[in-house]
Order: structure tokens, then sequence, then C-alpha cells
């Protein structure tokens, strides 16, 4: 059947790009990259989590694309991305490495932000070469580096091995979605979002989610249930903040606070009262004036100062975020 992969209206509704591109990655994976706004404006590059799309940024490009170059891409099997039978964290990381090679100039430095799978995709592509010659700063939103089933908070009972089992065998499960039904929406609300998400919210999200064909959802799964980037995340050396939301079921806050705790050169942590998972949807103005934020610290347009790209300048005025209890 076929659905919409994303809402056709209002805030969350995907703006035209300007242009598209397919990038090739290392084994020859297609993937969708969509680029908005001005040439020559500071550039940010957007990598979605686990079932979603370039359509789960929607907020974030329609503001930001007024004065930044918003590169956005769908990962692989997702969106309009074709699958690949490689779903590893390596493949995750060549992507990126491609997208930034390929939509970049030679040099070019951007913030990176990464939400839930695209903040692990950063983080395997830590060490890469091209990440470090294409990244300013980082933004990791409502993600985690290890542990993430036995951590979750999807099933209502005590830490232990039946909340671990029940839980991977919920997210890893080859079941349709189905529609987008009343019911559909209330048990996404419930896994992903704060309760006080408005409807318009959990629309969108849902639509995004239930576009994502299954057996790529339950490939990524399992992924997701082995994952060990702890390494990833000690080699991640340039300014990172991080964003979570404090009734985040997926990644709790305790995956926030370890990437705190290990980052060599964190930035800010922002913890979001009352928000659940979907964290540039449910609170897209603060998601989006921290990346505004980091731009301003850290990714210097050319034509702006001569000092080096991705060192904070005095000229603008704006201090290094310091860490941050609370939105």
């Amino acid at each position: 059947m076929s659905r919409a992969l994303s809402v056709a209206s209002g805030p969350y509704a995907p703006p035209a790009p300007a242009r598209t591109l397919t990038v090739v990655s290392a084994d020859g994976a297609r993937l969708h990259v969509e680029m908005h706004g001005p040439a020559g404006a500071p550039a940010v590059v957007l990598s979605h989590g686990w079932t979603c799309s370039t359509a789960f940024w929607a907020a974030q490009i329609r503001e930001l694309a007024r004065d930044h170059r918003v590169i956005a891409y769908d990962q692989r099997g997702h969106g309009r991305s074709p699958a690949s039978p490689a779903c590893t964290t390596d493949a995750l990381a060549d992507d990126l490495e491609a997208v930034l090679a390929q939509a970049l100039e030679r040099g070019e430095k951007a913030l990176v932000v990464g939400h839930s799978m695209g903040g692990m995709t950063v983080m395997a592509a830590a060490g890469r070469a091209r990440f470090r010659e294409h990244t300013a700063a980082v933004l990791l939103c409502s993600t985690g580096s290890s542990r993430l089933v036995a951590e979750s908070r999807v099933v209502p009972l005590r830490a232990g091995r039946a909340r671990t089992w029940i839980t991977g065998r919920i997210l890893g499960s080859r079941a349709p979605l189905g529609p987008v039904t009343p019911l559909a929406k209330r048990v996404l609300k419930y896994g992903t979002m704060g309760a006080g998400s408005a409807p318009h919210m959990v629309e969108a999200c849902a639509h995004i989610v239930h576009a994502c064909p299954r057996a790529v959802r339950h490939a990524w799964a399992g992924v997701l249930a082995a994952l060990d980037l702890d390494h990833g995340v000690r080699e991640l050396r340039v300014p990172t903040a991080v964003v979570h939301g404090a009734r985040d079921r997926l990644t709790p806050p305790v995956h926030a606070r370890a990437l705190v705790a290990a980052l060599p050169h964190c930035v800010g942590l922002t913890e979001l009262p009352g928000v659940g998972h979907m964290t540039p949807v449910e609170a897209s103005d603060q998601v989006t004036g921290r990346i505004r934020e980091l731009v301003t610290t850290y990714v210097t347009p050319d034509d702006l100062t001569s000092g080096t790209p991705g060192v904070p300048q005095q000229s603008h005025g704006t201090p290094v975020p310091q860490i941050k209890e609370g939105a």
C-alpha cells in the first residue's frame, strides 16, 4: 500500500528543496540529498533517525534555509534512498562521509546535526578523515552510544532481563504498522513523544514513521539492538553539544549524561522538560535555536572572516555555551 511520506500542510510539511543530489556511497548505495537555502551561507548537515526521513527536519529546514545552506539526506532504505543489503554502523559512516564530500566544497566545514540513529551515524564516522575535514561542530539530539534496548523505557517494567527481552521484540518486530489511525497515533505518541505533544506533531511523526518499509525498520532495529559506539564518542573531538527530552522513553536521559561525560569537547547539555524522543518536532524552536547558536559560534563563512574555519571568532560576540540543565 502506498502511503504519503509526510503531512501535506502545516509547519511540519517539508519545504521544496532548491535542488537535489544523488550521492553514491562507498559500496554503491544511492542516497537522496536535499539542498536548501542560499549558496555561500553557513552550512548545516542534518542526519535523521531510525524509521524517519528528510521530512523529519521540516521545521528546522524552513527556518534555517532563510540564511543557512541546509543539507538533509535520507539514510539508506529510508525516505527516497533505496534499501541496501548493508545495514551496519560502518555503512552509516560511509554514507555520511559521502554526503559531506559531495555536498560541500573541499575543506568547507559545517555543523553536523544527528537525531537518534543520525547521532549514532555521527559517532560511527567520528574518526573518519572526511568527517573531520568537513565538520566544525556537532549537535547530538536524543541519541545514545550503547545499551539502547536495555535502557529503553518503552515497556513499563523494572529494568532487567524481562524488560530487555520484551523491548527487543517490540522494536525489532516485522509486523506492518498499517495506516495512520487514531490508535496508531496513540501508540506512537506513547513510545516516542511527550504527553503534551500537540496532535499536529503526532500526526507529522506518524506519517513519517509509517512510511518506512517494515523490512528496513526490522533490519536497522537489529543494528541498534547490538550497538556499541562508545569508542566513537571518544573520537568525536570537535565541539559537540547534546540535546535530549526529559521524557524520552527510547533514549532516556541516562544516555545524554553518558555522552556528556565521555565527549572530549562537550559544549553544552540542554534538557527539554516534558519532551520525548522526537525533539526536532516536539521542541522545534529550541532545537533550531541551538543549531543557530552553534553555527554562529563555530561555522564561519569564508567571506566573513580570515580566521580558521570551525574556530569561534571574537567578532561574533557569542561565548562558547556552557553545560546547562533545563531548556
